[in-house]
């Protein structure tokens, strides 16, 4: 393997695709920014029925509709020190992995289980020993069931005291080695796709705006009850930190946002306000109370009552919860005003539909990095320049074609070059974590993959094979000059079986 990255580094002299423009290399970037890859549990551990691990509703959901899929993943549970060895030489500077909470706390509330929290002292001090910094995310959608049947989840305030002992538990085990901690991985998205449509689980919905059966919900309510418990649920954690183990622990705490870029479908001024109500609605109805303490004007008037108030100590105790913003991103969309009558759901407040740009679909990601550059310009220029590290970019593919990942390369080499840019005007961007580091066990379509290493889901030993995209990362990493298409025409990349070699 050494051998191949060697013959990989030496093939890097020209320049990807001949746009001179987007030179650059990893020198480029402030001394400090980091680079990195990331997971979530659910996807890549496995062991899920293992070491006292009980089930949460991402296993159920998994288990009714792909049969035993997600009890094994990628192995990660035991494959962690082969995966570390993999990203120690693909050299990243960090890792982003999130935590089990129905591993940790099998039940969501009492006892912690110490074999659970023996792996995760153990793959953080992995990590550790090999020069690779955690940031650790502490809810990656995987609610344990006991208090989903118990209460409702994140339905319910009483998940906001349960989320904080969860977290506490996790700043004193860990945290004199975690230097960088997310609460909650992108709320905005969870609220609307769980709670709004049942896409994923929650699986709550309401008629007629479910995508799929669900047996309860009210979309019209519950995903603003649900993003309110979450905020809440994030700053009481935050609040905790700050008191309690930041002065001792020396880290920092924030939150993600799944952050679309929009832009109008025509020139027309109904199509621009319907822009900005968009942006409102899907990145400052997270990023508002963050940083002014409630929800943008324009959703207070469209939802009114429907829209929790957050009391004058709950919005003292939001404003400024973050020490930074964990940006998420994948796509940049049109935006077109719907002027039909509100049906009282939140696509219906928002009045405005979402229309893809080009060829993208769900699956399909066209290029436009522009769009990174979008969001975080508006970052900048609408919610004060916080630190913000993007934690997840990143472009699918067929998990069954080859191994050549162009595509993928494509993707990453723009998007690297967007956010050099939006640092060089002025960005407060820290770092960069791409999605994800290996095929990981997909829910929306198992067919399509983000991985840079492909994971033989068929084989019981779930073996990595890096991708030209894994190829690419390194050599980027490692400081080298633009890894060019030649790295693609020169160096064979075989196949594992199944693939096909287009």
């Amino acid at each position: 393997m050494k051998l191949f990255y060697f013959l990989v580094t030496i093939c890097l002299s020209l320049a990807f695709s001949g746009r001179g423009s987007d030179d650059y290399s990893r020198n480029d970037f402030p001394e400090g920014f980091v680079f990195g890859s990331a997971v979530s549990a659910f996807q890549w551990e496995g062991a899920a029925d293992e070491d006292g691990r009980m089930p949460s509703i991402l296993d159920t959901v998994a288990h009714s509709s792909n049969g035993s899929s997600g009890l094994i993943a990628c192995d990660g549970y035991h494959k962690y020190k082969e995966d570390v060895k993999l990203m120690y030489d693909m050299g990243l500077d960090a890792f982003r992995l999130s935590i089990s909470w129905s591993r940790l706390i099998p039940s969501g509330r009492g006892p912690v289980n110490p074999k659970g929290l023996r792996f995760y002292k153990n793959l953080i001090q992995e990590l550790k020993r090999h020069g690779i910094e955690p940031h650790v995310t502490l809810y990656h959608d995987d609610l344990p069931q006991a208090l989903e049947d118990e209460y409702g989840g994140w339905i319910d305030r009483k998940i906001i005291d349960d989320f904080t002992a969860y977290a506490d538990v996790c700043f004193r085990e860990f945290g004199n080695t975690v230097k960088f901690w997310s609460t909650i991985n992108e709320p905005n998205m969870l609220a609307l796709v769980s709670y709004g449509v049942g896409l994923v689980p929650h699986i709550h919905c309401s008629p007629p705006f479910e995508m799929t059966n669900c047996s309860k919900g009210n979309t019209s309510t519950e995903p603003y009850i649900v993003l309110h418990n979450m905020l809440l649920a994030h700053a009481s954690t935050s609040r905790l930190y700050k008191q309690k183990y930041k002065h001792k622990q020396n880290g920092s705490i924030g939150i993600t946002c799944f952050a679309f870029w929009m832009v109008p479908f025509t020139s027309s001024e109904e199509d621009e306000i319907a822009t900005q109500r968009a942006k409102d609605f899907l990145l400052g109805w997270v990023l508002h109370p963050l940083v002014f303490g409630d929800y943008p004007n324009v959703m207070r008037r469209i939802v009114g009552k429907r829209l929790p108030c957050f009391s004058e100590e709950e919005s003292y105790l939001v404003k400024d919860s973050s020490d930074f913003l964990g940006v998420i991103h994948y796509r940049t969309t049109y935006t077109a005003d719907l002027s039909s009558p509100s049906q009282g759901d939140f696509l219906s407040d928002m009045a405005a539909s979402i229309i893809p740009i080009g060829n993208s679909t769900l699956v399909n990601i066209d290029v436009l990095p522009w769009g990174l550059e979008g969001v975080l310009e508006y970052i900048k220029q609408n919610y004060g320049n916080p630190p913000v590290y993007i934690l997840e970019n990143g472009r699918p593919t067929n998990h069954h074609s080859s191994l050549n990942d162009v595509g993928r390369v494509e993707y990453l080499h723009a998007y690297i070059a967007a956010v050099l840019n939006s640092v060089r005007n002025g960005s407060e961007t820290k770092g960069y974590f791409q999605w994800s580091f290996m095929d990981l066990f997909e829910f929306i379509d198992p067919n399509y993959t983000y991985g840079l290493y492909y994971v033989n889901f068929s084989d019981p030993e779930r073996k990595r094979s890096p991708k030209t995209s894994a190829l690419w990362y390194s050599c980027f990493l490692n400081g080298t000059t633009i890894c060019s298409q030649e790295l693609i025409k020169n160096i064979s990349v075989s196949s594992s079986p199944g693939f096909s070699s287009s």
